[in-house]
């Protein structure tokens, strides 16, 4: 559950998952994210004071975050430059021709950008949309497969941009995933589809939950680290 509160005329947006322990936890993750691990029956505005009374370090905190810049990862587009699909490096070859509006294609392990103009923003522009189709269709497989094992199929799934989340559950029953996976190794996008689909019957993140995630992946704490500490690195 999505909350914010006003601190020293800064706004804090934080995450609440509600788990079977009995002591209140905050956490920073990269790349600015709050997340407050609070017992089943805390109240919300009992949180809401926790994380008031944290205020000061929660923006220290998220300032240090703010300092792994995010930009060092960016690209610049620039031919052998490696791009990440699937978990793996492959090389971007410049295809120079007249194109205004540039292209992008992957043949062969290599990814090539057809393009006439050299813009960093046209370049990454065309490459996200290329990121975005690979991820729905790669998503869409994935939530077939994982939806017959658990028993619950979405009403929807699709990728979307998701600047701090990496899937999301509606109460619809919709699921959104942020087309970045597409450059995650497969058994991370795994894990982030289990995830999701095991919210439409669990939508807290009790231990019900996790037992749920860890019936279809027995090894989803490791998956989950591997994001945690490589989420960054899935941008372009």
């Amino acid at each position: 559950m999505i909350s914010s509160l006003e601190y020293d005329d800064n706004m804090i947006e934080f995450d609440i998952q509600y788990r079977d322990r009995r002591t209140m936890a905050i956490h920073i993750r990269p790349p600015g994210t709050v997340l407050v691990y609070a017992p089943i029956d805390s109240d919300e505005e009992m949180i809401r004071e926790r994380v008031r009374s944290k205020g000061r370090w929660i923006l220290k905190k998220l300032s240090e975050v703010s300092r792994l810049d995010p930009r060092k990862y960016k690209k610049v587009f620039a031919d052998g430059e490696p791009f990440l699909f699937l978990g793996k490096n492959h090389k971007l070859r410049i295809v120079k021709n007249g194109r205004k509006i540039p292209r992008v294609f992957f043949k062969e392990g290599v990814f090539y950008l057809e393009t006439g103009v050299y813009e960093t923003g046209r370049l990454r522009k065309a490459m996200e949309k290329w990121y975005r189709k690979k991820a729905g269709s790669i998503i869409d497989d994935r939530v077939e497969v994982y939806a017959k094992k658990i028993g619950r199929s979405p009403r929807s799934a699709k990728a979307k941009e998701q600047k701090r989340r990496w899937g999301s559950c509606t109460l619809r029953g919709d699921l959104y995933f942020n087309w970045r996976l597409a450059m995650a190794p497969p058994g991370i996008i795994d894990y982030v589809v289990v995830h999701e689909l095991c919210h439409l019957i669990h939508a807290d993140h009790s231990r019900r939950f996790w037992e749920r995630v860890g019936s279809i992946l027995p090894d989803y704490r490791k998956r989950k680290k591997w994001l945690r500490e490589n989420g960054l690195r899935l941008d372009i």
